[in-house]
């Protein structure tokens, strides 16, 4: 009844049109079960389309996507104080890791099973909230270089996160990554893939892609700057979150009886009942039928009167999707809510079936994994 359909072509279309416009590698963020979309759904069709890595943030969302069957590399960097690196290395999962002890436990872990660990060194640059701090880099790669001389750690990868301040603060942030690369370059080692941007930084600086871009709501056609309408460089919007009408009836109102249609989606499927009042609005039979009354936690009601002839029992009402069709984009309710089209998607509650649509054709252009010679300069 309640449904949430992932366009895979349009995946495939958002992962080319980035890649396009980057020209360097794609790193696709699907952690939080890939923004509320559905993890299993979305990493292996963004894979399919040319990503060379998907992220999450903890090593569980990892080890799901492998039992899913994905063996496309996975990067995961948020980690427990005690978590147990093994079945990450078991997994072949690599770990964004921020401080020396991290790095020797990782090392630890793969010596014990025989192994070599893929880590990428994730830097704090600015945003203050993950990530090692200045002053700690060289020790940090001074031990990441001593584990990979042992043969337990590769590292592949060196990151960090924009905090999206401006174009100057961006600048500055890079500044700080460059002088990183640096020390680490000086320390021995030179990874093959740095990637600072995210979706934001992506789409509207690409002189911050460096090897890579690590990129979530861009790859689900959605704004990172929240604007409704046509998002930038012709993304489409993956997700059409549509809910089945189950029963007609009329109601009385001020100025004479309404037809008033119920759909079986409330605050427990993540339409919060502070969209009450707000004027939102579905579409039945491609028109617009505004919301009426309170929202419960099963279910609401849309009024279409003007549509006596066209709905039925059975319908569906989209409630929001591609804005290039005519129905309402995502943005309409993180307006009306006063947050952001990443929160509407997350707050998807589990009785909201996630069903993929539609089959992609990869780009022939397949995915190439850069050298350093190849690289970007830096900023």
């Amino acid at each position: 009844m309640r449904l949430a359909e992932i366009s895979v072509p349009a995946l495939h279309h958002n992962i080319g049109a980035i890649r396009r416009h980057t020209g360097v590698e794609v790193i696709v963020v699907v952690k939080a079960d890939a923004y509320g979309l559905g993890a299993s759904i979305v990493a292996p069709a963004v894979v399919a389309a040319g990503a060379v890595m998907v992220a999450v943030a903890s090593l569980d969302e990892g080890l799901a996507l492998r039992a899913d069957g994905l063996s496309a590399p996975i990067l995961c960097w948020l980690h427990a104080e005690r978590l147990d690196y093994r079945a990450a290395v078991r997994h072949g999962i690599t770990l964004g890791v921020s401080r020396p002890e991290q790095v020797r436990r990782v090392a630890a872990a793969s010596a014990e099973l025989g192994a070599t660990a893929d880590i990428h060194l994730k830097l704090d640059t600015g945003l203050s909230r993950n990530g090692a701090a200045p002053e700690t880099w060289p020790e940090l790669f001074a031990t990441a270089a001593a584990a990979a001389r042992t043969g337990a750690v590769r590292v592949t990868g060196l990151f960090s996160h924009l905090a999206n301040a401006g174009d100057g603060a961006d600048r500055a942030q890079a500044a700080r990554f460059d002088a990183g690369a640096r020390l680490l370059r000086a320390a021995g080692i030179d990874p093959p893939l740095r990637h600072l941007a995210a979706s934001a930084a992506a789409l509207s600086s690409p002189h911050l892609s460096y090897d890579g871009v690590r990129i979530g709501i861009a790859a689900l056609g959605l704004d990172p700057e929240q604007a409704a309408g046509s998002p930038p460089l012709g993304l489409r919007p993956a997700l059409t979150l549509s809910a089945e009408i189950v029963s007609l009836h009329h109601g009385g109102a001020s100025g004479g009886e309404r037809l008033l249609a119920t759909l079986p989606i409330g605050f427990a499927d993540g339409m919060p009942r502070a969209l009450a009042g707000t004027g939102l609005a579905v579409t039945v039979a491609g028109v617009r039928a505004p919301l009426v009354g309170p929202i419960a936690m099963d279910e609401c009601v849309v009024d279409v009167t003007h549509l006596p002839d066209r709905v039925r029992v059975g319908d569906r009402a989209i409630c929001f999707g591609d804005p290039a069709r005519g129905e309402p984009a995502i943005e309409e309710w993180s307006r009306r809510l006063g947050t952001i089209n990443y929160e509407v998607i997350a707050r998807l509650g589990t009785r909201v079936q996630r069903k993929a649509v539609g089959r992609g054709d990869p780009p022939r252009d397949a995915p190439t994994h850069l050298s350093p010679s190849g690289r970007k300069g830096e900023v």
